[in-house]
């Protein structure tokens, strides 16, 4: 069994529920207001790891109380931070989150995240990466660093995992670096292209994909669950029905899932069915690395889906 190594980023999340988004210069009052560990890089350490995977975090936050908070939220889910660093003069990632109506938009402020380079992230994989571990990363760290990040680590024999969030174009490149790619509607659109509106859309942008290399392409359609092609072979998957409070953890839930299944070596429908059910699971509790569901509720889950 492999570990999952995830390079990524650390943020912690302040969350208020608001009835609206507020205007341009209007001020809108909310409440519920929450201090949350979170961070794409971090929350997928965190699914990857309660669901059962041996996790390794790689990342950086500042010297100040938001990193220690986020480092040891890390270590009480069992990742293992030994190989986070503690950068002096910067200040630790920070998102600002408004839900509405069970949805969300961010406004981020990196900080730490985009110190590392991919020297650094390369000198952590010669240390504790073996041949067969899954390597997961995102795009919210410094994204120079995260293509020879990806390209070390696909060099150096592990399963490659993209989440290009936030999406921007990826270059031409990289696509021979990455082995499976996760990514929303939103994501689709930017990374392909195509939006994935209709069922001939959502084909031709799995399809695209797949053109350029992409072993795994696992595309997430919000409540219609997830549609995913691998190697010629398409696998739907429809979450249960759950009461929808918060989706703010539910794709960086899927994506430790799917880390956690390539790495304990499940089949593709077992690693979609942990990920589909831990991801509905997670949009049931609010905030995002406190959402995610422990492995033997998403068991029980499944156990009652069958």
């Amino acid at each position: 069994m492999g570990k999952v190594i995830v390079f990524g980023s650390l943020n912690m999340d302040l969350t208020i529920e608001c009835p609206r988004q507020p205007r341009m210069g209007e001020t809108v009052t909310g409440s519920g207001f929450l201090l949350n560990p979170g961070g794409k890089g971090a929350n997928q350490a965190v699914a990857a790891a309660r669901l059962g995977a041996d996790t390794v975090m790689i990342g950086a936050v500042g010297v100040d109380v938001f990193g220690d908070a986020l480092v040891a939220s890390l270590e009480g889910a069992g990742v293992a931070c030994g190989r986070i660093r503690h950068i002096d003069g910067v200040s630790t990632g920070v998102a600002s989150i408004t839900r509405v109506g069970g949805d969300n938009c961010i406004v981020l402020d990196p900080g730490a995240n985009h110190v590392l380079t991919g020297h650094d992230v390369t000198v952590v994989l010669d240390e504790v990466a073996a041949a067969g571990d899954v390597f997961v990363t995102q795009l919210e760290c410094d994204l120079a660093a995260t293509w020879e990040a990806l390209a070390a680590a696909h060099a150096r024999g592990l399963y490659t995992i993209l989440n290009p969030a936030p999406a921007v174009p990826i270059p031409r490149e990289v696509w021979a670096s990455v082995d499976a790619i996760c990514l929303n509607e939103t994501e689709c659109e930017i990374v392909t292209g195509v939006f994935p509106g209709d069922e001939l859309a959502i084909e031709h942008a799995l399809e695209l994909l797949a053109d350029w290399g992409v072993g795994m392409v696992a595309l997430t359609l919000g409540a219609q669950g997830s549609r995913v092609l691998c190697e010629g072979r398409t696998i739907d998957s429809r979450p249960p029905a759950v009461r929808v409070i918060d989706t703010t953890g539910a794709g960086d839930t899927y994506i430790g899932a799917l880390a956690m299944g390539r790495a304990r070596g499940l089949s593709l429908d077992e690693t979609v069915e942990w990920a589909t059910c831990s991801s509905a699971l997670a949009t049931a509790r609010l905030g995002a690395q406190q959402a995610v569901p422990a492995a033997d509720e998403v068991a029980a889950l499944m156990v009652v889906r069958r």
